[in-house]
């Protein structure tokens, strides 16, 4: 059995769920979503994400972690905001010795619905099917959630 901490980054929503797999089989563990609050400095926001991910690490022992790349957003201070956010969640991992899986949107999206472009609607539907016993109360919750099963689909003859 492998399991996998799933990561979908955000400087104020950080999504985050565990699953475990095992050949063609998946189950849920947990998820959540790790809330930095917006009056803080950025400085402290990250670390508080830094710190949530490493206590996920704690106290889940992930084998393995998923996580988004970031695509350019229009705007470059908000591409770059996120991905901050983004390298405070993988160092986190990182220094705890786990491996940090990284994914494309579209590859997530595909390896869960088969289509490279499917909306939110569509990976909520997908993720609610292969995980009935998830009930992600927020979109990055969710999509945590799809980012591990990605991985697991992904990688289901290496683990």
């Amino acid at each position: 059995m492998t399991r996998i901490l799933g990561i979908d980054p955000g400087l104020l929503h950080t999504g985050w769920a565990v699953i475990e797999s095992r050949g063609s089989t998946r189950n849920y563990v947990a998820s959540g979503v790790i809330l930095p609050p917006a009056k803080l400095s950025f400085a402290e926001r990250l670390a508080i994400i830094f710190r949530g991910v490493d206590e996920l690490c704690e106290q889940f022992q992930p084998d393995c972690c998923s996580i988004e790349v970031i695509f350019v957003n229009v705007n470059p201070k908000t591409t770059l905001i996120l991905g901050q956010a983004r390298s405070a969640a993988i160092v986190a991992v990182a220094n705890r010795d786990i491996p940090v899986y990284e994914y494309e949107p579209n590859k997530i999206k595909k390896a869960l619905t088969g289509a490279g472009h499917a909306d939110k609607s569509q990976i909520d539907k997908m993720v609610r099917i292969l995980m009935p016993a998830a009930h992600p109360k927020t979109p990055d919750e969710a999509d945590a959630i799809a980012i591990a099963l990605a991985h697991s689909n992904m990688n289901k003859f290496v683990l």
